[in-house]
């Protein structure tokens, strides 16, 4: 759904496995690039993660903080997935609009599960679910939503 004009390094073509590469500056801070990619279908990503030193906090838990920029990261990978699959091709931008996010359980890492699930889209509106699993258990819920933006032929620079 998008071309290569509105293609940031961080969309572009990923190695096998991966669902991100370097050059985008929060995925760059949470190490986006090296996420294994465990399950994909339409609307589905099942990805795993780990928690960076610089993104814990005291206690060595994933800082609260962080945790909606994984959110607003895996939830916009699975809407773009889901509209370059189901939606007229275009140049596409996805902002995110809101995010809510309940906390059950500390993510501790070393590593943890991110399931994120496109539930529907309404005109440009996408909504996709997320839940953090940590050795199992539901640590994080989270919803997502993002709008559809119609690129400018360019982005203005500031």
């Amino acid at each position: 759904m998008t071309d290569e004009s509105a293609t940031s390094p961080a969309q572009a073509p990923t190695e096998p496995g991966r669902l991100f590469r370097r050059g985008h500056a929060a995925g760059d801070f949470l190490e986006a690039w090296d996420w294994d990619l465990l399950d994909q279908s339409d609307g589905f990503l099942r990805v795993s993660a780990h928690v960076p030193d610089r993104a814990r906090n005291p206690r060595g838990q994933l800082f609260g903080g962080f945790t909606p920029t994984y959110v607003d990261l895996i939830a916009l990978a699975t809407a773009r997935r889901w509209a370059e699959r189901n939606a007229s091709a275009g140049r596409l931008w996805l902002a995110t609009t809101n995010i809510h996010v309940d906390y059950f359980k500390p993510i501790v890492g070393p590593r943890f599960i991110m399931e994120a699930r496109h539930e529907t889209r309404s005109g440009r509106t996408h909504l996709v679910l997320t839940r953090f699993l940590q050795d199992g258990e539901l640590a994080v819920h989270a919803a997502a939503t993002m709008r559809e933006q119609v690129l400018a032929p360019e982005l203005p620079a500031g």
